[in-house]
């Protein structure tokens, strides 16, 4: 590990980065450098769910799923571009919540930011399960959920060290991830156009793009069905943004991981799946059985095509659980700055760890994964689905969040504008109306769960929000009770003493 030096950097206080952290800690600290921050932000645009989810996808929209991907990745694109405008203006680690915060109240702040804790804590349960079913077919007198837990201590002591072991750690995962998804572009290019040597693959070819039932063999209602199915496979893309506020250079950080975003989501997501559709025929019993990634390496009579991908898998596994808990970590620390968490939460040690934030998140992890093994079928499956729409509810309320910032941040400082929005506010706009119009089309969706996993997290994001206006109102009025007293004060001592 390298050493970590111990330049402070900015909190995320409502008004800006100005904080350092609650009394009692050093607050966080500059310890990323600019390579974890470059791998970090193309990593977490890899996540696991593109290894293990893409197949039902491919199954569902057939070749028109790479329509799908395109038009979720213009959406990540877009709202990126947002985030990426305030953030490289004010810096924070608590990101779009300390944002929402400023922009459109404390309640918004509040909100988005325990549903993104919420989200998170509940990723890491699934992944730490996901790691453990994996570990377990290779050494199988550990039972899976001693896997689990080894799993989920190893990284929480990662994250405990310091942020700078923390992006080690995720330096060399994500670039596991990332030789590993282009070697597979690479390999698998050149077997679709034929000149790969010593591979005999007779049904790799651009022709299955329009065979077995033509390019859209389910219709362009599939393209709808096929966002549904990808689109919690992007989250994570928003996590440099969080990591920025500990490295040494936030601006710089944040405007290079957001004008990297539109070549990071074309080559790794597009690319791929670009791969498989055109080396195997979408619907081959294959691709459903073996997973699509495996399903094409197999194609390709590659040995041990199936264990390879499992690496692969575990290695996104770990990291999504390390930047899991890194992200529900440094959200519960802004929470905490802005008085919306426990103060403890704030705190932070000499090497600018915020120690109970990461100790709470694990500890419901830890939870969580008790809760997959004791009741998979209904207290496990309701947090899955209860947090499952969170995603979409966190790109709308930066869609709006940017709205109302632009102009804060032209009143205040427009030299901090480096990262624009394009074609404001129209841009915005249609970004928002259309994750409106994929939220009501989850509704509709009963073969998928949408309806299921968008009316539980509206439940959430419904009893979260009350919450909000209750603190709220709460706040305001011991607020008015503390200036009553004061303003009677001020009144008696400028009255006129008569004779």
């Amino acid at each position: 590990m390298t050493s970590q030096p111990t330049t402070k950097v900015a909190g995320n206080g409502p008004g800006g980065p100005a904080q350092t952290g609650a009394p009692g800690g050093s607050g966080l600290q500059a310890g990323l450098k600019n390579r974890h921050l470059s791998m970090i932000a193309i990593g977490g645009v890899i996540g696991a769910g593109l290894f293990v989810g893409s197949s039902s996808g491919i199954a569902t929209a057939g070749p028109g799923i790479l329509l799908s991907y395109a038009l979720v990745g213009t959406l990540v694109v877009l709202v990126m571009r947002m985030l990426g405008e305030m953030s490289a203006a004010h810096p924070s680690s608590g990101s779009f919540s300390a944002h929402a915060d400023r922009a459109l109240g404390p309640w918004a702040g509040f909100t988005i930011g325990w549903l993104y804790w919420f989200f998170w804590v509940v990723v890491l349960a699934v992944e730490a399960t996901a790691g453990a079913v994996i570990l377990e077919g290779w050494i199988p007198a550990v039972p899976q959920w001693g896997w689990a837990l080894i799993v989920m201590v190893v990284l929480t002591a990662t994250n405990l060290v310091s942020v700078g072991s923390y992006g080690e750690f995720e330096f060399w995962f994500a670039g596991i991830k990332v030789v590993a998804i282009a070697a597979f572009i690479v390999v698998g290019g050149l077997a679709v156009f034929g000149v790969l040597p010593g591979v005999d693959s007779e049904q790799a070819g651009l022709s299955n793009l329009t065979e077995h039932g033509g390019f859209l063999p389910n219709g362009p209602g599939a393209i709808l069905t096929g966002v549904l199915l990808v689109v919690f496979s992007f989250m994570g893309s928003e996590i440099a943004t969080l990591a920025a506020g500990e490295s040494e250079d936030p601006q710089r950080a944040v405007t290079k991981s957001t004008n990297s975003i539109i070549w990071r989501i074309a080559v790794f997501y597009l690319g791929s799946i670009f791969v498989v559709v055109s080396l195997l025929p979408w619907d081959s019993e294959s691709i459903t059985e073996k997973g699509s990634y495996v399903a094409a390496l197999d194609s390709l009579g590659i040995a041990h095509a199936g264990q390879i991908m499992n690496f692969i898998v575990l290695t996104s596994v770990l990291s999504c659980l390390n930047s899991g808990l890194y992200t529900a970590s440094r959200m519960a620390f802004s929470l905490g700055e802005r008085g919306d968490a426990p103060k403890a939460f704030a705190r932070t040690t000499s090497r600018g760890v915020p120690r109970t934030a990461i100790i709470a998140s694990v500890v419901f992890g830890f939870v969580a994964v008790f809760f997959n093994y004791k009741f998979p079928d209904s207290v496990f499956l309701f947090l899955v689905n209860s947090s499952g729409a969170v995603a979409l509810f966190v790109w709308l309320v930066i869609c709006f969040s940017q709205l109302r910032m632009r102009k804060i941040i032209q009143a205040e400082a427009p030299e901090k504008l480096v990262v624009k929005m394009w074609l404001y506010p129209y841009l915005t706009w249609a970004t928002a109306a259309l994750i409106v119009f994929v939220l009501g089309y989850m509704l509709t969706d009963t073969e998928h769960d949408g309806r299921r996993t968008m009316l539980l997290s509206l439940l959430v994001a419904a009893i979260v929000l009350g919450i909000a206006f209750v603190r709220e109102r709460v706040r305001g009025g011991r607020a008015a009770a503390v200036a009553a007293p004061a303003a009677d004060d001020a009144s008696a001592s400028d009255e006129v003493p008569t004779r």
